[in-house]
């Protein structure tokens, strides 16, 4: 790894509930040792995508962001489009939905909505990052990924969240291929307990794979009607994001649900 990756790499620690983190626990996390860390942090300090706060010192995300953030929003709102989408598909199914984009090898959230129709419901955090092997999200995006980017992300390490989450490789690749025909992925309990999702592939103009949209409701609610209504309600929106973003689907994508 160069260091421009390390240092990136050390952007990805943060999140909503560790927005702050000290030298040490850095080091600790990244498995560098602490003046590479140090270093690495005060290289992106002085370009503004890190901070220090506190009495601590403790490092943050930068001010860098907001603009890059602001940039990438003005010429390519993604986000916009995603939304209006997923406020459609919550709509119409009463359940959460969201929208995963590829970064390198992190499959992140970009965008969620939720229904009011009820008041139990599956909740997200912005900027989640997804798993592929136990999530709807990240099965459908493995269906219709490069053969080395299966292999990149199949040999790495395969957490059991839960019970129900299959960490075998071998089973996990055995599933890609029904998941290619039919467009569409399903997982039942593998990444959180009692949480029934289903998701579609999103692709850009050169018909590959760049993320998925999903809705996640749960088990108790997903009854058969339940179930062909997401389904076909996804797989509609799944295309007319896809189609929204500039993308285009393959050639052998299945765009419509069996009834």
């Amino acid at each position: 790894m160069g260091t421009v990756s390390k240092a990136l790499s050390l952007l990805s620690f943060f999140n909503r509930s560790r927005s702050a983190i000290g030298l040490s626990d850095m080091a600790r996390l990244s498995g560098l040792n602490k003046a590479t860390v140090h270093r690495l942090l005060s290289e992106l300090q002085a370009e503004g995508f890190v901070e220090q706060v506190g009495a601590g010192r403790e490092y943050r995300l930068g001010p860098a962001f907001l603009r890059l953030a602001s940039l990438r929003e003005a010429t390519v709102p993604v986000r916009d489009l995603a939304t209006q989408v997923l406020t459609d598909l919550s709509n119409e199914t009463g359940e959460t939905s969201h929208v995963s984009l590829l970064h390198g090898t992190t499959l992140s959230s970009v965008a969620y909505a939720y229904s009011p129709r009820h008041g139990t419901r599956v909740t997200m955090e912005d900027a989640d990052v997804l798993t592929y092997h136990n999530t709807s999200s990240g099965l459908a995006v493995l269906a219709f990924a490069a053969p080395d980017f299966v292999d990149t992300i199949l040999a790495g390490p395969l957490e059991a969240r839960t019970p129900e989450t299959e960490t075998d490789p071998a089973l996990i690749r055995g599933l890609l291929p029904a998941i290619h025909d039919e467009g569409m992925a399903e997982s039942v309990g593998g990444f959180e307990a009692d949480v029934h999702s289903h998701a579609v592939p999103l692709f850009d103009a050169g018909q590959q794979v760049i993320g998925a949209i999903a809705v996640a409701a749960p088990t108790a609610r997903m009854t058969a009607e339940h179930q062909s209504l997401i389904q076909r309600t996804l797989r509609h929106h799944a295309i007319r994001l896809t189609r929204l973003m500039g993308g285009f689907l393959p050639d052998d994508f299945r765009r419509e649900t069996a009834a």
